[in-house]
């Protein structure tokens, strides 16, 4: 299957305009992480755990506010695999203190309700960090991994494009979870499960920069008397179809996952939802741009 066959779309002539999107989505996305800062999830601040369950279903919205009043501070409170409730407490109070607030607390606001605890998960704040420094190390890890795999594989231009657009694919999303944390319906903890699709996110867009990377040197052999704007040109209209399949049919699974995988994995399909597309763009607007305009660089100075 082929759609948008024989394109001639002028996307290298248009790279300024990408470059204009990019630099605003950039700046505001690093404003509001400046500013606004990012809604932490207890594995990399510390805190406690709790899966409760009882012989009624609890509004999600009353157990809120019941238990911020009941612990002096707002928890995270998510349905739970069906009936049952998620209930994350940041601090490093004892398990055993917290856990009776939660239930006495439950008991008093909703009578009638057996509120018991099925299972409990606890991160102390030494651990939390230990996890925050692991996952800034695994994502600048495979940032240089990359580099290193693009430079062996084609040159140093094309490893600088592919690693400036997967920093900007992650510094975009992360702000898209800094301006949105509190606004949308469900939460946007930066939690374990973020840290994996952010790392999805980045194999992702690689794989489909290497695509388009792999054309361009194709025909940098085949159309020699063509600029190499033009063959890089080319190269993105070649493999526009496959982009737009492959993207496409991506989004759709990870929109069913984000619509029906229930409160736990919707701010994780959300981040691959938006990696995506951001991804998409990145390897056609930024990483192929800027490989023309190193390329121009090296030939001007020479």
């Amino acid at each position: 299957m082929r759609i948008l066959e024989n394109t001639n779309f002028r996307f290298i002539d248009s790279r300024r305009k990408g470059y204009l999107i990019s630099g605003i989505l950039l700046l505001l996305s690093i404003g509001s992480l400046v500013i606004n800062g990012l809604d932490v999830g207890i594995d990399f601040k510390g805190g406690r755990e709790f899966v409760i369950d009882s012989n009624e279903i609890y509004d999600v919205t009353e157990v809120r506010s019941v238990l911020a009043e009941a612990l002096g501070a707002e928890p995270e409170v998510k349905a739970y695999d069906g009936d049952m409730l998620l209930v994350r407490a940041a601090g490093d109070e004892d398990v055993t203190v917290v856990q009776n607030a939660i239930i006495s607390a439950l008991q008093e606001s909703f009578p009638g309700t057996e509120p018991r605890v099925e299972g409990t998960y606890a991160v102390s704040p030494r651990f939390a960090d230990d996890l925050k420094r692991g996952a800034i190390y695994s994502i600048l890890g495979s940032l240089l991994v990359i580099f290193v795999y693009i430079l062996l594989r084609f040159e140093w231009r094309f490893g600088l494009g592919a690693v400036a657009a997967l920093f900007h694919d992650v510094i975009i999303v992360l702000g898209l979870f800094s301006l949105l944390k509190g606004i949308l319906g469900f939460s946007l903890q930066i939690d374990q499960s973020i840290i994996a699709a952010f790392l999805t996110i980045v194999g992702y867009s690689l794989n489909d920069t290497v695509v388009v990377f792999d054309r361009i040197r194709e025909y940098s052999g085949i159309f020699k008397s063509e600029s190499y704007s033009a063959v890089v040109n080319k190269s993105i209209n070649n493999t526009l179809s496959r982009t737009v399949i492959t993207s496409g049919t991506t989004l759709f699974v990870v929109t069913v996952l984000f619509i029906f995988g229930g409160e736990v994995l919707r701010g994780f399909a959300f981040a691959l939802m938006v990696g995506v597309l951001i991804g998409t763009y990145s390897s056609i607007f930024v990483a192929s741009p800027l490989v023309v305009e190193l390329r121009k660089r090296a030939v001007s100075t020479r």
